[in-house]
């Protein structure tokens, strides 16, 4: 028996649609469509391709997108203040500078210095914070797009037992804080971890965030798990491959998240909603209590 495909496409453009309906509705009670700024440091050709799908979301859905195109020598101290003339701008409600950055730009600096309420990638230690105490806000986009597609396929989290391979601030960790929050029994395994297959076999959902293709085995994969590839690798012949062994992992999953099309376009869908969702926050802080 082969797994069920748990399409990302399908569940990102249910989710756009939604957003897009959403912001026509904001319009129409005569609030402005919500406001993106994209920085974009350098030309680095992923990224390009990266920000390129994020505006052509924007587009679709009618969110404002303002790019910024600074060049690869831009200081941290201007990278800096070009963030703090953005968190002052009243018409951008979100602010997304697209990593990598050159390797003079701290990433750390420069999240931090984005305001919390305006960090609709989710990777402000706030944010995160917010996440750990359970009272979440704006949520780390590609964990949250995981949880929309296991709830979309009637995934069950009480007790469940998770494993996440992969602890990076902005995937691994807080996918953990969600699983976390929904009720699972969470394990991350990282770099240090000694026998990743014995913990692999355990999980009854397991999400694969690393970057290295094939780094699990389809043969570790309990039978019956659900089994959700985040990493998008770009191989030597030219196609995408995930984290995880498709082929062997197939045969024994009840679910299964195709690389590509699974994972990554939750991703852009979800900065999408973060984006929505921290306009009308804004809009409500300005209205003040009724």
């Amino acid at each position: 028996m082969s797994a069920q495909l748990i399409d990302g496409k399908a569940a990102a453009a249910r989710i756009t649609q939604s957003v897009k309906q959403l912001v026509e509705q904001r319009v129409s009670r005569g609030r402005r469509p919500p406001g993106l700024a994209v920085v974009l440091v350098g030309h680095d050709p992923a990224s390009e391709v990266y920000v390129r799908h994020k505006r052509i979301a924007c587009d679709y859905c009618g969110i404002v997108s303002k790019a910024h195109y600074p060049n690869a020598d831009i200081s941290e101290l201007q990278l800096l203040t070009m963030i703090d003339e953005l968190n002052a701008d009243d018409e951008i409600d979100g602010i997304l500078v697209q990593t990598p950055l050159p390797a003079h730009i701290n990433a750390e600096t420069i999240i931090e210095r984005i305001r919390p309420d305006k960090d609709v990638d989710g990777f402000h230690p706030y944010n995160i914070g917010r996440l750990a105490l359970r009272l979440p806000t704006l949520r780390s986009c590609t964990p949250y797009g995981v949880m929309e597609l296991l709830a979309g396929i009637g995934e069950t989290f009480h007790g469940r037992e998770a494993v996440v391979v992969g602890a990076s601030n902005h995937v691994g960790r807080p996918m953990g804080l969600e699983l976390l929050r929904a009720g699972c029994t969470v394990t991350t395994c990282h770099r240090f971890t000694v026998n990743l297959q014995q913990w692999v076999q355990r999980a009854e959902i397991l999400v694969v965030a690393v970057g290295k293709p094939g780094l699990v085995s389809g043969e570790w994969v309990r039978p019956g798990a659900t089994v959700i590839d985040v990493g998008i690798n770009r191989m030597a012949d030219g196609r995408l491959a995930g984290d995880v062994d498709f082929h062997s992992a197939n045969e024994r999953a009840a679910w299964i998240t195709p690389v590509p099309g699974g994972v990554g376009p939750m991703t852009v869908a979800m900065l999408m909603k973060n984006t929505f969702d921290a306009a009308e926050a804004r809009s409500r802080l300005a209205d003040g209590p009724r």
